[in-house]
Order: C-alpha cells, then structure tokens, then sequence
C-alpha cells in the first residue's frame, strides 16, 4: 500500500520515469516505463534487479549487442489479423528490420552462455522463438531498401522487364521529338523530358505548343512553358502505364501473401516483440544506473536498512552537471532501532535524507538499481506512507494541520511489521506545545505497531522520548557551530541542536532580541540545546584525540609485535650458542682427560725421569694455554637516542600535501580542504583537523616518518600500559578549592609528562577567573611548558586553558 496517491511526484520518481524513457530507443520500451510499479514481491524484484545489473554488464563492457533497430511493430501485427488484408511494403520493411534485432538478440546470449553467461536475460529470452523460414521468406521478398525484389515472382521479374524496355523505346523516340523541336527553337536547351501524370512528357514554350500535335498535361506558374505529350507516344504511355498496373498489381499479390503467411505466426512474433521492448527498457534502466553510479545490493526478503553512502539520484545527476558530489547518507535500520528520530537547524539536509530514503527504496522496489555501496543490506517493504510537504485543501477544507493530521490516521491505520513510514516536520502546523504532545502520542502507536520509519522534528519532548524509549534512536546532521554551516552528514546516536540563537546571531539579529528571547524560552530549554552543542564540539575535541590515540596504539603494538620476534629469536640464538658451548666443552674436556692419561701413562713408563716429565708436563701447559684461553669480548656502544627531525615546506597546504599536527610527531597527507578545516589521512584512518593546526612537511619527512617511532619516556616499577589506559588529557577543576585544584593539576601534570603528552586541556570554568590565573601562575614554574592559550570558544573559551609543551 502506498500514501499518499501523489508519493511519485512527491518523491521525484516522476522524474526518472522521465530520465528511463529518454533513454529509450523505441515507444516499445516505453510502453514498459509507463506500467512500472511498486512491488513487494521479493522473488519479482530480485529478479528485475538481476536483469538490470546484468545489462549494466553489457552495455559496459560487450559492444557487439544490437544498438539500433528496435521498431514497433504491434500495429502491423494487429492489421495482419484481418483476413484479406496486406501489409505495405514499408511495414513489412519495419517488421523484417525488427525480426532481424530480436535474432541478433538471442544470438548475443547464446553465444555467451559459457563464456560471461547472464542467466537471468537469457531466462527472459527463453519463451521468444522466431520461424527462421518466416524470416527467410521476408528477406527473399523484400529488399535492404524495403521495395519488394525483382526475384518475388516470375510474373514481377517479366513485367519489370517489359517497363524497363518499353521506358527504353518511349524515352528514345521522345529524345528524337525533343532534339528536332530544339533544333527548330521550340524548347529552351536547358529544358529536358519531366514526367506529369506517370506519363513522360516534354517542355516547349507556350507560343510553339500547336507545332506539335498532341496532348497537354500541365503548364508552368508563369504559364509560358507547357507540359506536352506528343500524340506520337500516346500508345507507348499508355503500354507504360498497364504495364505499371499490372506490377502494382502483382506487388499486391505477393504481399497478400506473404501476410498470410505470417498470420499463423502472430502469436510467437507478438512474444518476440515484447521481448524486443523489454529488452529496450531494461537497456534504460542500465544506462540509467550508469549514469547513478548505482549497483546490486544486498537484497533480503525481510524489513531491513542497513545502507551505506546512499546518494540522492536526482541530487547526484544536477551535481555531476556542476562538477559537484553529493554528500552521501549512511543509515542502519534494525529490530532495535525501528524508528530515527532526526534533528538539527533548518536547511541543515533533514528533508534531503528523507527524500533519499523514500526515492531509493522506492526504486529499489520497482526494480530499479540504486546508488549504494553493494555492500549496503537492503529489504522489502509492503507499505511505504510519506508525509512530506503540505497537503492542504481548499476543496476539502483542510488546512496545514490538518492535512498532516488526515495523514497520520492513515499511518495509524495501515502501520504493521512492514511498514516504513517518512514524516518531515513532524507535529507542525500548530500551537507547539500541543502539537509536540500529539506528536509524541502518534509516534508511541507507530513504534508500538512495530514498523519502521524516519521522522524530522524540532521537538525537544520527542528527542527526550527517543532516547528513553525502545526501537527509538535519535540523529543529528552534523553542524559546523564554528562557521554555522550546515556539513549534510547524518549522525546516528544523539539529538542535534537546533542552532537558532547562534543562526539569529550571525544573521544580525539585535543581541537584546536574542537575550529576552532565551529568557522568555526557559532556562531548561536553552540549557537543553546548550548542552547539545557542547556535546557536539566535545565529541570533535575528542575524535581528534582519539585519532591520535589510537595512532599510537599501533604504534606500540608494532613494536611490541618486533619486542617480542625479536626475544624469541635472542632466546633461540641464546640456546644454540649454549647448547655450541657445551659441544665444544664436552670436546675439550674430553680430549683433556686423554692428553692427562696419556702424562700420567709416559711418566709412568718414563719411571719419573726428571727430563721427560719435564717435557710432558709442558706440552700439557701449553694446550691449557692454547685451546682453554677465553676468547676476548668487544664492548659495543649503545647509541644514543636521537629525536625525530622534519624538514619544513613552506608552501600553502594543498590537496595532496604532506603535513604534521603542530606539536606532534603525527604525519598524515590532505585529502580534501573545506573552508578552514583539512581532511588529513594519517595511517589507515581520516580526521578533520583545523588548517591552523597543521604544517606543511616533505615528502622526505613523510616517507621517513612511516618508520615506527616511540619518543615517550620510559619508567620502571609501575604498569605504563594501565597508566596510559587510564589516561585522560582532559581535566576538569571547577567547584575545587584552589589548594585543592593545585595538587590535582600536579598530579595530573606529571602523569603527563611520564607518559609523554604534548598538549593538556584543563577546564577551570570563567567565573571571576580566580582559577585561571591561579592555575597559569603555577603551570609556569615547569620548565617543560612551551605555551598556554585560551580554547577555542565554541568549546569553552577562556573557562579552558590549553596547556602545550615543549
């Protein structure tokens, strides 16, 4: 079920139905675009999406499949039917041209079923057969120039002789006349024979028409040439003429039929027809998802969204016109999380997303290809209701309230497991405070009844409700609070402010109008959409944070990985020097023991001779001497640590560019550049980062800088790794006393130092700014200080001192 009955319009499916039939060949196709429909047959979609993923193939990469010809014939095949009746020549000219497609076709996938085979065309293919013997009687009929040949019949071929001999004969004797009325000045020299009335006439000037006798057929505007056929010729005209009856005739013969030949066939050739116009429409549906960078995704037979940089199409289209791209929206509907709650400031893309999700699934379930990454899980759906823009009506009497009320029983009536549901400015039309209550009414029924759905609201009572209730998940698009610009990406997981005293800020709005304006909304309300902007820039702070974090971490688990090769190798190398030592030992004691029995053995046979013995106990001496002596160690030199150094590039940072965060060791390359911020690749992950904050290096630097390296300093005696898992640089200090607030920024100053961090966030809060300056009189008796600034002031100005070393 579908609601509203304008949900194309609404969507702008309206508008690629158009797109489909422009790249159309023939009104086949189109016939095709005309009977889309929504579906929720899985089996009949999946199938229709495989069709069209298959042409997406063909039309890419295979140039041999048939690209012209592919005519409509239905009215020819219809006027067949009456017996009695023949086709022209040009009809039947249309339909051999179409016959002779439609055999290329299914030759192209036979020919390919074993080397790219497309099963789900060449099923499509299956029940199309055209009688070859049919088609061979066309050809032998009529010619590549749609005339019917020579060769049709004996009688066609013998009366055409007969016409081109008797044109011969007449056309001589007519050259005679002209020749001898040119001689005597009756016809002008660039006047030559015309024809008038299917019979060859000649041109002589009005005066002269009496010299020779005959007929007149026509004259000129001016009427001083007339048009004369020489009674001389009259019988050859007019031979000339029957002759021409008698092939018009026989013409008519031969088509009679050839038509009845094919009245048998009527059935199979309409098959084969349709066949030629769906294989038209699905080639416009390719060419369509070429032109979307659309594909395949994952299709489930079941309510689901997990969709990955889904694009707009029509958004993606106009863009690519602009040398623009369109910020894709990723999307994860589930079980859990049914129903997406989306806020955030106006013009900020809430309504773009909406209509993105509706046009995509819309399409999708017509069988088209969609702009997602292929990896993106996609579902069926049996009902989709939309409520976007303004239904009112002044026939029926309905107003803006009421026509989103008219709407939602609708929703309420319809709503089951699978549903999706699209609402943009959910509650709106009238007094807030009620319309938030009816609201938040409706979207408890609609989550009870277990469909799924995408809803845009300001209110701040159905954000509350979303994040308290079950199958409910609030989002944000994304805001730049810095330079209140709008960035298009959609964030799963928490409210987004609304942004409109900061919007009436930047517009000029007076500061006093704003001032009694956040007074009259509640200290509630403003503190409510103050936090949600702090959570905003906090979340930025902390991603940059986590960034570098998370760099580090690979870091030590590189070098722990080579830690520990390395250990294990030593270890091995350290046995198997062992295990040589004992070896040779094991040799030499040995071979000791032998040269010691064999003294004792010559001293006894020498019976204790002073001279022999002397020798022998010698000999014996100079092997310990020799073979026993230690070898000597070389002491080796440990080297010295040595600090990184980067070689600068002075130039403007660029796309392209290689860059290092001030203050870190951290390299990383720019990928793209938006207003002041850089996206920066650094490792195998990518953050925002202010251009401020970023200087430009070589590309020597970057290269050297892919080497591991860890400059912290190392300790003894406590667990680094738990020290730096604990961790926070972020500390926050109001309410504390200033003794106390002293000793806990000690603390936390050398923990910093131990574990090598070069920049601290400390949040003293502004107040009279006692423990602002409190804290920076302190901090400057540590030497390792380099510089302390205020933060930035969308996230907490001069109530946070960023502390940087050196």
């Amino acid at each position: 079920m579908l609601y509203p009955t304008t949900l194309e319009s609404k969507l702008g499916f309206d508008k690629i139905r158009e797109l489909i039939k422009q790249a159309c060949i023939s009104p086949l196709g189109q016939d095709y675009v005309d009977r889309v429909r929504f579906s929720d047959n899985h089996a009949l979609i999946d199938k229709l999406l495989r069709q069209t993923y298959e042409f997406k193939q063909i039309v890419q990469y295979e140039n041999d499949f048939p690209q012209s010809n592919y005519i409509d014939v239905r009215e020819q095949l219809s006027r067949a039917r009456v017996e009695g009746l023949a086709l022209t020549e040009a009809e039947f000219f249309d339909l051999k041209l179409a016959l002779r497609t439609i055999q290329d076709c299914l030759r192209f996938l036979e020919k390919r079923e074993d080397e790219t085979p497309f099963p789900y065309l060449k099923e499509l293919a299956g029940p199309v057969a055209v009688d070859k013997g049919l088609v061979a009687s066309l050809d032998r009929i009529i010619d590549d120039r749609g005339l019917v040949r020579d060769s049709a019949s004996p009688e066609l071929a013998s009366i055409r002789r007969r016409i081109i001999s008797e044109q011969s004969n007449l056309r001589k004797r007519l050259d005679t006349i002209v020749r001898q009325a040119r001689q005597n000045g009756w016809i002008p020299d660039d006047l030559n024979l015309t024809v008038r009335g299917g019979r060859l006439v000649i041109p002589i000037a009005a005066e002269h028409k009496r010299k020779i006798k005959g007929f007149v057929h026509d004259e000129s505007q001016t009427g001083q040439t007339v048009f004369l056929e020489p009674a001389e010729v009259f019988d050859a005209n007019n031979e000339v003429r029957e002759l021409e009856y008698a092939e018009r005739r026989e013409i008519y013969r031969i088509l009679l039929a050839l038509t009845d030949q094919i009245r048998p066939h009527l059935e199979s050739l309409k098959r084969a027809v349709n066949f030629l116009g769906q294989i038209d429409f699905i080639r416009a549906k390719a060419k369509l998802a070429i032109q979307l960078d659309a594909g395949m995704p994952m299709f489930h037979n079941r309510p689901v969204m997990n969709w990955t940089n889904a694009r707009h199409p029509l958004l993606h289209l106009s863009f690519a016109k602009q040398g623009k791209s369109v910020v894709p929206l990723s999307i994860e509907l589930n079980e859990q999380q049914r129903i997406l709650i989306i806020s955030g400031p106006n013009a900020g893309g809430k309504s773009v997303a909406l209509k993105t999700i509706g046009l995509i699934q819309y399409m999708l379930q017509c069988g088209l290809l969609v702009p997602l990454v292929e990896y993106s899980d996609v579902g069926v759906f049996q009902n989709l209701f939309i409520d976007i823009g303004d239904e009112q009506s002044l026939e029926n009497d309905l107003s803006t309230y009421s026509s989103h009320l008219t709407a939602m029983k609708q929703f309420l009536i319809g709503a089951h497991k699978r549903t999706l549901f699209l609402i943009d400015e959910f509650g709106t039309g009238t007094e807030p405070g009620l319309g938030g209550a009816v609201a938040e009414s409706i979207l408890e029924d609609l989550n009870k009844s277990g469909a799924y759905g995408v809803i845009n609201t300001h209110y701040t009572n159905l954000k509350v409700f979303a994040d308290k209730t079950p199958g409910l998940v609030n989002g944000a698009m994304r805001f730049d609070g810095e330079h209140l610009e709008p960035l298009y990406q959609l964030e799963t997981g928490r409210p987004g402010s609304s942004f409109a005293f900061e919007i009436a800020q930047k517009i000029g709005l007076p500061k006093g109008v704003i001032d009694r304006a956040k007074e009259k909304l509640g200290t509630q309300q403003v503190n409510f959409e103050k936090l949600l902007k702090e959570l905003d820039i906090e979340k930025r702070v902390f991603a940059e944070k986590n960034l570098e974090i998370s760099i580090n971490q690979r870091k030590v688990a590189q070098q722990l990985a080579e830690y520990t090769a390395l250990k294990t190798r030593l270890d091995n190398e350290q046995k198997q020097l062992i295990n040589d030592a004992k070896q040779k030992a094991k040799a030499l004691v040995q071979e000791a023991n032998q040269r010691i029995e064999t003294t004792i053995r010559e001293i006894k046979e020498n019976k204790a001779e002073r001279e022999p013995t002397k020798q022998v106990r010698q000999e014996l001496e100079r092997f310990e001497q020799k073979d026993l002596k230690p070898e000597a160690i070389v002491p080796v030199e440990k080297p010295r640590p040595t600090e990184p150094e980067f070689e600068s590039d002075n130039g403007v940072i660029s796309v392209g560019s290689y860059v290092r965060i001030t203050g870190q060791n951290t390299i990383g390359e720019v990928l793209s550049l938006r207003g002041k911020d850089a996206e920066v690749r650094i490792g195998d992950l990518k953050s925002n980062i202010k251009l401020n904050r970023l200087e430009k290096v070589s590309r020597k630097t970057f290269k050297e800088a892919t080497d591991v390296r860890d400059d912290r300093p190392r300790s003894q005696g406590m667990d680094m790794n738990e020290k730096m898992l604990n961790f926070s640089f972020n500390l926050d200090i109001r309410g504390k006393r200033g003794e106390e607030a002293i000793g806990e920024v000690d603390r936390f100053f050398d923990d910093a130092l131990m574990l090598g961090y070069p920049e601290l966030r400390i949040v003293h809060g502004k107040g009279d700014g006692i423990l602002r300056t409190l804290v920076r009189n302190h901090l400057r008796g540590y030497k390792q200080v380099g510089k302390m600034e205020d933060e930035h002031a969308d996230r907490g100005g001069a109530g946070v001192t960023i502390v940087k070393m050196k």
